[in-house]
């Protein structure tokens, strides 16, 4: 029966390159999906298609949605985000898994408007920590917010480097609102059905830079896709709601 996959966790984790490797790595778990695209309101980017990347249209026609029941829209640090749930159904009459893949803005807000109910789902958070990591640092009295907003930190300074070379003050000041966005977002993995630790943030060698993906990029790709199709994996675990609390 085909499910709605939700794949979320904080900005440069690695979502898109995980999705993207498991056509690399399992193929035929990837023939099994098709992505949602999300209407959206921000300006395209260099190399970006409409109907591929996002709908891209103007933030008066994404206002006008939110009176939409047939849409969930939601506010991704000032860009507006648009979810057709109709795009859903037409997914699964082909007999594939509709993937959602992006920010835990919209799953959230599926969840709330009780859509998730409606729906056979699997629910995967992408965590720059393991649930083991997260308690050695607190047994260590680490500040866990001041952690996470500093790995998620070098992982984005590292990826838009490589992309833009020299950074401009707009550049750094987003980069610090995704990463300081990072500890409160991972205080809902417990809410999805498993986390999985990725410590490979996009934009790392390992994804592609050598051939194939390797070290945890490779396992986190082969614990989602044992996911989408319901076999045993040991790479996922179960959070407890009061592990960040």
């Amino acid at each position: 029966m085909p499910k709605l996959i939700l794949i979320s966790g904080p900005s440069c984790i690695g979502k898109s390159p995980l999705v993207k490797g498991i056509g690399t790595l399992c193929p035929k778990v990837a023939e099994t999906l098709e992505t949602l695209v999300l209407t959206t309101d921000r300006l395209r980017r260099p190399g970006e298609e409409d109907g591929k990347a996002y709908h891209f249209r103007t933030r008066k026609e994404l206002e006008k949605l939110r009176k939409d029941k047939g849409h969930v829209v939601v506010d991704n640090r000032g860009d507006l985000h648009a979810l057709e749930l109709a795009a859903i159904d037409r997914i699964h009459a082909t007999g594939r898994h509709a993937l959602y893949e992006g920010n835990p803005r919209m799953p959230a807000a599926l969840r709330e408007a009780g859509v998730l109910d409606r729906y056979d789902t699997c629910s995967v958070f992408l965590s720059p920590l393991s649930r083991d990591e997260v308690r050695a640092a607190q047994e260590a009295g680490l500040d866990i917010e001041a952690l996470v907003t500093d790995i998620q930190r070098r992982k984005l300074l590292h990826r838009a480097t490589r992309q833009e070379g020299i950074l401009s003050r707009p550049d750094l000041d987003d980069i610090e609102t995704r990463a300081t966005s990072a500890y409160g977002e991972l205080r809902e993995a417990w809410r999805y059905d498993v986390v999985v630790p990725l410590h490979d943030g996009e934009g790392h060698d390992n994804w592609s830079r050598f051939g194939l993906p390797i070290g945890s990029a490779r396992a986190a790709i082969r614990t989602v896709a044992a996911l989408i199709s319901g076999r045993h994996t040991d790479g996922k675990e179960y959070w407890e709601a009061d592990l960040l609390q």
